[in-house]
């Protein structure tokens, strides 16, 4: 990226490799350099565990709130009722109310670990959708949200249009979903003075809806900034292996095993991975994208440690 952010936290993050697309990013650099800013990212309940594929996100989040500003963890409470139908080729499982409050449970320790929700001029915030979802009123809200949705721009986005295209069902309360993740951000705004909303590349879409229907709603400028779907040097999907997913949850991934995913890291991802997952100065990534042997085996254990650390606690990291 040819723009070079003033504000600590823009410069940080493009440095080391996060930022794939944003709104604006010339405002939003102003905004970070005048006030605190507070950004959030949604987080639906479909899982008793995230995976180390939402950890570039996260650890957007955790820089955020380390430069100072307030990050806003929104759980789903309400839309993992619907079910993000985003690149999906079936329609997700139905979950049980009491399904959905263990899982946001088991969720909310994870998040523990990579932000402090305890009391400080920028601690951040665990807020539930359902708070507002639950309460509409459905005529109503056809009418004050719905009038702004042009069904033909929906049908547009690649979400959902590539599931059409292979002639795959989508059910009318998945194409909800998009109008729902919207009006999250709206409500944030409203109630939380919430200015970005952060997320994978693959969020694109429905975060500029929630941009959109914010400034036609409230006229206020919001902003979106998305982080890369990563793959290994070789291809492979991101936190995907042969024994399935590595989750963040040691319940379901223990500490060794989740230590010795990042010790088995292709060399040629070491460096660009400790700039994403740890907080090693970018001078020491910068120098470890040139090891090769031996050098690079000593630079795995310390990528491997340190992401476990994060994760699971200095202690269980240097025992793995």
């Amino acid at each position: 990226m040819s723009f070079s952010p003033k504000s600590e936290f823009l410069n940080i993050i493009n440095d080391r490799g996060f930022i794939h697309d944003s709104t604006d990013l010339g405002e939003l650099d102003k905004l970070f350099q005048k006030k605190r800013v507070v950004g959030y990212i949604g987080y639906d309940a479909t899982a008793k565990s995230l995976h180390v594929g939402h950890l570039v996100p996260l650890m957007m989040l955790r820089w955020l709130q380390k430069c100072g500003h307030c990050p806003i963890t929104l759980m789903g409470g309400g839309t993992t009722k619907v079910g993000d139908p985003s690149f999906r080729s079936e329609e997700r499982p139905i979950l049980s109310d009491k399904e959905i409050k263990d899982n946001m449970a088991s969720l909310k320790s994870v998040f523990r670990n990579y932000l402090s929700y305890e009391n400080s001029e920028n601690a951040a915030l665990m807020i539930n959708n359902a708070n507002w979802l639950e309460k509409i009123n459905y005529l109503d809200f056809l009418r004050t949200i719905g009038k702004y949705f042009s069904v033909n721009r929906m049908l547009s986005f690649e979400s959902v249009k590539s599931r059409i295209d292979r002639q795959q069902s989508l059910s009318f309360l998945e194409f909800n979903y998009m109008i729902l993740q919207a009006f999250d951000f709206l409500e944030l705004k409203k109630r939380y003075d919430c200015t970005v909303q952060f997320g994978g590349s693959d969020q694109w879409g429905n975060i500029v809806n929630g941009i959109e229907l914010t400034r036609r709603v409230l006229d206020k400028h919001v902003f979106g900034l998305t982080c890369p779907l990563l793959s290994t040097s070789s291809g492979l999907k991101m936190g995907k292996t042969q024994n399935g997913a590595i989750w963040l949850n040691e319940s379901l991934t223990s500490a060794y095993d989740f230590w010795q995913f990042w010790r088995n890291t292709e060399d040629r991802d070491v460096g660009r991975f400790m700039k994403l997952f740890t907080e090693i100065p970018l001078e020491e990534c910068n120098h470890v994208e040139k090891l090769s042997g031996s050098e690079i085996n000593e630079a795995k254990i310390i990528l491997a440690t340190e992401v476990t650390a994060l994760c699971h606690g200095r202690e269980k990291a240097e025992n793995a």
